[in-house]
């Protein structure tokens, strides 16, 4: 088995594809955090495409001093060296804590040739650095992409994309401050809104049995599962069968999906009360919401928190959507166009909020959502 995984990896790639500078490939050094993290990015990208998973093999645990650096560079490339192609990159993935090797296009790799290449590197490195250093090292690999578990989320995601938490100051700031908005602006709203929480608990409670406020899993950043809070709008004990049926259409791009009314949201969804209709149509079924934003599972501002069976339906580049940034309470196709857009013209707004994303653009965003939400222009 190690044999023919051996054979399976060292397939020589068809066309060579640089993407570091020449300059940038230093024979016998690994590569800084930011050039490392860079090519990462650029590998995510490639996979979006091509569908091909990459792995990244990490090694950490133990401080590198100083004085030991250039001594351990050469001894790590001694070993690692006869494990990967040129094609691969060694590099810090975390300045002088943790090495990481992207192990790249690994076409038709299974779990056997996973745990063929990860014995491959265990061997190599005790052979040059010994055992007893191996056992203080921290081992641990990352295939991309992975799947989003219905039951469980992908805790491990924001090793791949630490290229996006290492930020330059200003990013930190801008961080900080959407975190402070948040923080500011959900515990506003919880405290004025509170007559209206009220109002509708008691409607909800009058009109049809079950409980006020409804708990579901959605994925969040990174694909991380939190429980997301809404006012119940539906009959207890609905099956969710139907909707799973018309979310897999809808992200297909199935000419199905669209409705007799124009839309791409299901009508005439028989689990739904009549007061839920209302509270869907004003939105005013997700403002316990505001609990998650308080709590930090989500932003004011961002993409919607999908379902896990939703996650399970998406190409790869739909997922960055989920990954790539903390889902909202709001965004772009709240006040754009709801239901009235495909499935990938939405996820293309969200990718799109990702990259440009301002604290400007945030509050522009906030002012013109109360508009959209009593408009109930393009809710079902």
């Amino acid at each position: 088995m190690v044999a023919s995984a051996k054979t399976a990896y060292a397939r020589p790639r068809l066309q060579e594809k640089e993407v570091l500078r020449e300059e940038d490939r230093i024979p016998g050094e690994i590569l800084d955090e930011s050039l490392f993290l860079r090519q990462l990015r650029l590998e995510r990208r490639r996979t979006e495409r091509s569908g091909n998973p990459f792995m990244l093999l990490l090694l950490g645990g133990v401080k590198w001093r100083r004085k030991d650096r250039a001594l351990t560079t050469r001894k790590l490339h001694e070993a690692i060296s006869s494990c990967v192609r040129e094609t691969d990159t060694l590099g810090w993935h975390q300045q002088n804590e943790t090495i990481g090797v992207l192990l790249t296009e690994l076409s038709g790799c299974d779990g056997p040739c996973i745990d063929a290449i990860a014995q491959r590197f265990s061997a190599a490195l005790v052979k040059v650095i010994g055992a007893e250093e191996v056992a203080r090292l921290r081992v641990s690999i990352h295939l991309y992409p992975q799947p989003v578990e219905p039951e469980s989320g992908n805790d491990d995601e924001d090793v791949i994309y630490r290229d996006l938490s290492k930020t330059s100051a200003r990013k930190s700031l801008d961080r900080l401050l959407k975190r402070s908005i948040d923080i500011i602006g959900s515990t506003l709203a919880l405290i004025l809104l509170s007559p209206v929480f009220l109002i509708i608990a008691l409607l909800i409670k009058f009109t049809s049995r079950g409980s006020v406020f409804y708990s579901q899993k959605r994925v969040g950043q990174y694909g991380r599962l939190f429980n997301f809070y809404k006012f119940r709008s539906m009959y207890q004990g609905s099956d969710s069968s139907r909707h799973q049926a018309y979310v897999a259409k809808l992200i297909a791009g199935s000419k199905d999906a669209l409705q007799e009314n124009g839309s791409y949201k299901l009508v005439n969804d028989p689990r739904i009360t009549p007061l839920g209709r209302f509270l869907r149509k004003t939105s005013l079924d997700e403002l316990p919401q505001f609990m998650n934003v308080l709590c930090g599972d989500m932003s004011l501002v961002g993409p919607r928190p999908p379902l896990p069976y939703e996650c399970a339906c998406y190409q790869q580049w739909h997922k960055r959507r989920v990954l790539e940034i903390q889902p909202g309470l709001t965004g772009l196709w709240q006040i754009k166009g709801r239901s009235r857009t495909t499935f990938n013209e939405m996820v293309r707004m969200d990718i799109g909020y990702a990259k440009s994303r301002t604290i400007l653009h945030d509050i522009n965003i906030i002012v013109q959502t109360p508009v959209a939400m009593f408009s109930g222009q393009g809710a079902s």
